[in-house]
């Protein structure tokens, strides 16, 4: 029996990186002499036990064989006799794919190195086609490793155009869809994520509605990129950078434009009313996806309200109040901090506005705070019962909001 570290610790240790998790591969073992030597159990599809004192995942070395569509459809196979080559060549990267042993050093079958060096990402094997899931996972290591020159090699890239062909990217599940969208907008470049979807095919049917924006032109004296499109690219990026590792940011900016895909061609360039336009496309993708009820709630607010974020400082103090209080921000503040890192983005996701300050956000959090500080607590004292507390409280919330904006001036 041997045990070989592998994946991504080996991969993000070559490059440097932290490595967070650290998974191995059991050669020449059964189920059983794990279980003696105290390992736990805990793979349903497949033998994997976690490590008595570590905690690290073992898993025993296994192949697999397609059976079916989609990537529920596989048979696995793992006895002793499956070598750590037959079990590197049913991963997805060749980055993926490298092993060390337990005196360090490096099994590298397919070139893993190499493709590390090269900043390649690039399949393993034709059997990458089989699983739906490789294609996301590729778009997502893009949105990770862009930063570092990462580009995918044109025969990868080949397959995952013709597994959209084929159809095989209609049969993923929107939970997985999901999951890999969300860890691809928690990474340093998810634009990456959103250019390899679209080079491959797999865009227009998993994101039509992202999908349709390439192409919109909007008013180049605000968005010198013009298309609408690249437009939501540098916006995900500017999220990433505002608000590092949160999806919720992430999703909110991926949603905010998704109206101006529906304006008019005769409006065009103009986008009158987009965000309004927009909020039922945000629901349907929200809906389709399953994505958390918080991701849904403020992507779609993000959608309507951002353009009343961005004049903030132009809005009358009630209706400065009505935001706050669609947004529930008087009793939630993160919430705006949420929205407005997603509204920022928005302003900063245009040619040669990347390092663009955002004053709108420093008078509505000045503004929530000065509403939160209204209680009801006085009004009460003063004789004041049911309806009018709330009267009362509204209007001393306007006046304290438009103290603010007075001071801001």
């Amino acid at each position: 029996m041997h045990s070989y570290l592998v994946g991504g610790a080996v991969r993000d240790h070559l490059l440097g990186r932290p490595v967070v998790d650290r998974d191995h591969v059991v050669v020449g073992a059964r189920p059983e002499e794990l279980l003696a030597l105290g390992y736990r159990p805990v793979g349903k599809d497949f033998p994997v036990f976690l490590h008595p004192q570590t905690g690290e995942e073992y898993a025993l070395a296994r192949t697999e064989r397609k059976t079916g569509r989609g990537y529920h459809g596989f048979a696995f196979h793992a006895e002793p006799s499956v070598t750590l080559e037959e079990d590197l060549a049913r991963r997805d990267l060749t980055i993926n794919a490298i092993a060390q042993d337990e005196a360090g050093a490096l099994v590298d079958p397919y070139g893993g190195v190499r493709d590390l060096e090269a900043r390649v990402l690039r399949h393993v094997s034709p059997a990458f086609v089989e699983d739906p899931v490789r294609l996301l996972r590729v778009a997502r290591f893009a949105a990770r490793f862009a930063p570092l020159g990462f580009s995918v090699a044109p025969e990868t890239m080949a397959l995952m155009q013709q597994m959209v062909v084929d159809g095989e990217v209609d049969h993923l599940v929107p939970e997985r869809v999901w999951a890999e969208t969300r860890k691809a907008l928690a990474e340093m470049q998810p634009s990456a994520f959103l250019r390899v979807l679209r080079q491959s095919g797999a865009l227009s049917v998993l994101f039509p509605e992202i999908d349709a924006l390439y192409g919109v032109p909007q008013r180049a004296e605000f968005h010198p990129e013009i298309d609408t499109g690249i437009h939501m690219e540098l916006v995900l990026d500017a999220a990433a950078a505002i608000a590092p590792g949160d999806d919720l940011v992430g999703y909110c900016a991926l949603c905010h434009d998704l109206g101006k895909a529906l304006t008019p061609t005769d409006a065009l360039p103009r986008h009158i009313g987009h965000e309004h336009a927009g909020v039922p496309r945000v629901r349907a993708l929200s809906a389709r996806l399953k994505v958390p009820t918080e991701h849904a709630a403020l992507a779609e607010l993000v959608c309507r309200e951002h353009l009343n974020a961005h004049r903030a400082l132009e809005l009358k103090p009630a209706t400065v109040l009505k935001l706050l209080t669609a947004l529930d921000a008087l009793r939630r503040p993160a919430r705006l901090d949420t929205f407005l890192a997603a509204c920022w983005a928005d302003k900063r996701g245009r040619l040669g506005h990347a390092e663009d300050d955002y004053p709108p956000a420093d008078y509505l959090r000045q503004a929530c705070a000065a509403a939160v500080a209204v209680q009801a607590a006085p009004f009460i004292a003063d004789g004041l019962q049911g309806p009018a507390v709330g009267a009362a409280m509204e209007a001393a919330r306007v006046k304290a909001i438009a103290d603010v904006k007075l001071a801001s001036i």
